[in-house]
């Protein structure tokens, strides 16, 4: 495998897992309709730091740590109560919500990239990815040094930002033609969807 193929091939990868809709693409679409188009990306920057932690991590010696039954249930409960929490407030905030101007939705609700840990951390499912397939990737970029884990990180962080960068823009503009009523409904479903991760997650469990 080359420097370029490994690049590649970690970018395509990523993009098939950041298609799959999950709770950050939940939060992205309902975040992006009350702050703008830069939701996407600031999101995808907490998504980032917290993936070069776990990288640093699974390098020091954490993959058995992530791959124990123990550490996937706990996640599974502790995401999926927080994933219901935050789709029950998604539904109480729904039906009296108005739209604002994106430098307005700014200063409210979690910070971005906060919310891009957030979504993140509560999906078992990422983190059983890294114990795996991200595993998989890093031992395999490890044969070009630092240099390749550099490599295979910015593919496919790189497929992250330019999905839901894609998604954040296309849902901003949307606002103007769904009006309150569409993004009221929006709103609703995201939460729905929220709770429905989260049930699914501790069921998991």
């Amino acid at each position: 495998m080359s420097m370029i193929v490994l690049g590649i091939s970690s970018f395509m990868i990523a993009l098939s897992g950041a298609l799959v809709p999950g709770p950050l693409f939940t939060l992205t679409v309902s975040e992006s309709v009350r702050r703008g188009a830069a939701t996407g990306p600031l999101i995808i920057l907490g998504h980032g730091l917290l993936e070069i932690l776990v990288v640093v991590l699974v390098l020091s010696g954490l993959s058995p740590f992530l791959r124990h039954d123990a550490t996937r249930q706990f996640i599974s409960l502790a995401g999926g109560c927080m994933l219901i929490i935050m789709g029950v407030l998604l539904l109480r905030e729904a039906p009296k919500a108005r739209l604002h101007p994106a430098a307005e939705g700014r200063k409210k609700g979690m910070n971005l990239v906060v919310t891009g840990i957030v979504g993140s951390i509560t999906n078992p499912y990422w983190v059983i990815w890294w114990a795996t397939i991200g595993l998989g990737y890093l031992v395999s970029s490890l044969r070009f040094g630092i240099a390749g884990v550099v490599v295979f990180f910015f593919g496919h962080i790189a497929a992250d930002f330019a999905w839901y960068s894609l998604v954040s823009y296309a849902v901003s503009k949307g606002k103007r033609i769904m009006g309150e009523r569409g993004y009221r409904a929006v709103l609703l479903s995201c939460g729905i969807f929220l709770i429905v991760f989260g049930g699914w997650f501790i069921h998991a469990a």
